[in-house]
């Protein structure tokens, strides 16, 4: 090799250290630049949204649920945004609550006499029977479940005050029937399954379909006296106070004939149309709250706000003291 190929090479050798020098130092640059963009970004960019679970739902005590059996639906938590994208948390959902407090004046949800042969079987801790026979308000149309309907809600009721009891309430509403279509199955769905209390819902149908008063009178006092020949206590309940029920004019006097014959024959009576009508003029509780959207049945809240209320009703006068309740015949006392 000659001397001037040497002194090429010897140069050619100091320019490719220099430029690797200088692309060393532009690869530590960049990597610096890089680390430094890569903390402001997660600086930047938020975490995982935090997820605030729902408020606790409101109950219809089991109403002011309805309460088990009530079915209010479940509400989802919201759902965690993916790992590669940020999401808004959909706020809780609000609660559902009722209406108003389940409550009632005195005279409306109280029994003026005892229940006295409930009372002996609550007392020998025998299982207690109930039967709720009358029509589409007692079978439940309006509910959301059969476990909504007033039967269904009162028996979690009773249960609740007599947890030590077997108390069975069974449902012997049917949809669309009259006094004398449920009378007509007395000997099936009453008298066969020996209750110690019959709680009969009557009126309404009468009153929508225009029938005679002076008719159904009559047959209530022939249902009452089949009711209490079975030895069985019997609670009337009269029609619900809804704006299909109280546009018909003679429902006023469907409810006092109702009231007429329970004080006749000395038997309870629950005032459910007193009720529904306290909700509505006392506590302006608007009709859409505790009634279904046919404007005739009932609803979840006030089905069960009846059980609630009922279940008080039968629980004091099944325990009072017994020289209040043998100032009580059961029968209203007959002329030798």
């Amino acid at each position: 090799m000659t001397p001037d190929q040497q002194t090429k090479i010897a140069r050619l050798r100091r320019a490719l250290g220099g430029a690797a020098v200088v692309a060393a130092a532009v690869i530590v640059a960049s990597n610096a630049i890089l680390v430094a963009l890569q903390t402001q970004a997660r600086a930047e960019v938020p975490g995982p949204a935090q997820i605030v679970a729902p408020a606790p739902m409101s109950r219809i005590s089991p109403v002011a649920a309805p309460a088990a059996g009530s079915a209010i639906p479940a509400v989802a938590g919201p759902t965690p945004p993916g790992p590669s994208r940020s999401a808004a948390v959909p706020p809780a959902a609000a609660p559902i609550a009722p209406p108003t407090a389940c409550n009632a004046p005195v005279e409306y949800a109280h029994f003026d006499r005892p229940l006295l042969r409930t009372m002996r079987r609550l007392a020998s801790g025998e299982p207690l029977a109930i039967v709720a026979i009358g029509s589409s308000s007692t079978a439940g149309a309006g509910a959301t479940s059969q476990a909504a309907t007033y039967p269904s809600r009162l028996g979690v009721e009773l249960l609740q005050r007599f947890p030590e009891h077997d108390i069975t309430v069974l449902n012997r509403g049917v949809n669309g029937e009259e006094t004398d279509n449920m009378m007509a199955r007395f000997a099936t769905d009453v008298f066969a399954t020996h209750p110690q209390l019959v709680l009969w819902q009557v009126g309404t149908n009468s009153v929508l379909r225009d029938r005679p008063l002076d008719r159904h009178d009559a047959l209530l006092h022939q249902g009452i006296e089949a009711l209490k020949a079975a030895n069985a206590d019997v609670v009337l309940i009269d029609p619900q106070f809804s704006p299909a029920v109280i546009a018909k004019t003679e429902t006023p006097a469907m409810v006092e004939q109702i009231a007429v014959a329970a004080k006749e024959e000395n038997i309870d009576l629950f005032h459910r149309f007193a009720v529904m009508r306290d909700w509505h003029d006392a506590h302006h509780i608007a009709f859409d709250k505790f009634v279904a959207p046919d404007q005739l049945h009932m609803n979840d809240w006030s089905y069960g706000c009846m059980a609630k209320l009922l279940a008080a009703a039968i629980a004091e006068a099944a325990t009072r003291p017994v020289a209040s309740a043998s100032a009580h015949p059961t029968r209203a006392p007959t002329s030798p």
